[in-house]
């Protein structure tokens, strides 16, 4: 059964907008992971540690060990040992990745802009309920429904 969902309230289609223009351009293509670390990095309060972003990003240490590595290999973030207490690695925001992101940001405003060409439509999504499920739901999202 298909649950009709208009266009133009589509965040979907903006997303998917956005992506294609992304994958077509220049840029290193990032995993889901790697662009929720490089936003949390960059949009997020620091300093930040690969344990605190594992525990906001609920992921394990090592997952995001692996896409830091990733982002330090294109040079869009750094890690420096903390002069306070050794032990911890300070996760560094750098101008590539904000350049990066800056790009990517323009990229979301063309398919805003986009998105409101489109007419009005009904897509058709093949699923059983017209709600999302708390295993696909972030934790936000579950917590202001109820």
């Amino acid at each position: 059964m298909g649950v009709p969902v208009p266009v133009q309230f589509q965040s979907l289609e903006l997303w998917r907008h956005a992506l294609v223009a992304s994958v077509r351009g220049e840029a290193p293509d990032l995993s889901a992971r790697q662009m929720a670390l490089m936003l949390s990095v960059y949009l997020g309060d620091g300093p930040h540690t690969v344990r605190g972003l594992a525990q906001v990003l609920r992921i394990s240490k090592p997952a995001v060990s692996r896409a830091l590595d990733r982002l330090g290999e294109l040079g869009y973030v750094r890690r420096e040992r903390d002069d306070l207490d050794r032990r911890n690695v300070l996760v560094q925001r750098t101008a590539t990745g904000g350049d990066f992101l800056t790009c990517f940001a323009a990229l979301i405003d063309l398919a805003k802009d986009h998105v409101a060409t489109i007419p009005a439509r009904v897509i058709e999504f093949a699923t059983e309920t017209a709600q999302p499920t708390d295993a696909v739901r972030p934790a936000w999202a579950i917590e202001a429904a109820e």
